[in-house]
């Protein structure tokens, strides 16, 4: 386990990163309905949280759901489909082989940015739910314990990679299972508008009531036993734009 800046890859362990421009795609599916006529008029649409709006208060309220998911993150949706309306050659790609495809080797496309924060915020919204938090079990907990020492541990070099975060990015809690493979296992938004219509300021009470009433474990727990069975069965080839 150990906490860094940079993009982290090398044997299967948790890991602490933090970024500024987040590029973690990993197995899920994530293609909505698209048509295509004499060109591509439609790609990706806003996809819902699991849980009602108001369903994480008083923690993380309705209205910022409302700022944060229904206008930042459709605009991210918008700005998105506005790129690729431009060109059909990527028709029909999944949300992940789409940000695999469009951060092109490190020579990021334009289309990256939009679809990177898509995909981000599709994983942050369900990294929570009502009534979680607290500490985690079985198989994810083995793993924190055998990586990091302790939950304990582990807790607080989460919340020091947050706070420590220079400026707009995420933290993430991944999975690494092989060179260059990693998974990620929860995700924390630490972009001003995911925190501050609730606590203005004061990142360390966001980071700390994520932590201790938000974060869904058992989310967490499904996203390893996926990221461990599709190291299993292999990665298919993924289109290069």
């Amino acid at each position: 386990m150990e906490c860094c800046s940079c993009n982290p890859f090398a044997s299967s362990h948790l890991l602490l990163t933090d970024s500024k421009s987040p590029k973690l795609p990993h197995s899920r599916r994530r293609f909505q309905g698209s048509q295509r006529a004499s060109r591509v008029v439609a790609y990706y649409g806003l996809k819902t949280p699991p849980y009602k709006l108001d369903a994480l208060e008083p923690y993380m309220s309705k209205r910022t759901l409302e700022m944060h998911w229904g206008e930042n993150h459709r605009s991210y949706v918008e700005g998105l489909n506005k790129h690729l309306e431009k060109s059909d050659v990527l028709y029909g790609y999944t949300m992940d082989e789409l940000v695999k495809a469009t951060y092109n080797n490190g020579n990021p496309l334009p289309k990256f940015n939009n679809a990177a924060q898509v995909w981000n915020h599709d994983f942050f919204w369900e990294s929570m739910q009502p009534g979680e938090g607290d500490m985690p079990e079985l198989g994810v907990l083995k793993q924190i314990e055998k990586d990091i020492g302790s939950f304990t541990n582990f807790r607080e070099k989460f919340i020091e990679a947050a706070l420590t975060l220079f400026g707009s990015g995420w933290v993430w809690l991944v999975l690494k299972r092989e060179e260059r493979r990693i998974e990620p296992i929860v995700s924390l938004d630490m972009w001003e508008h995911a925190y501050y219509l609730d606590y203005k300021n004061d990142k360390a009470k966001y980071v700390n009531v994520f932590m201790n009433h938000l974060v869904s474990w058992n989310v967490a727990m499904s996203c390893m036993a996926r990221a461990e069975a599709f190291v299993n069965l292999g990665e298919p080839n993924i289109p290069v734009a």
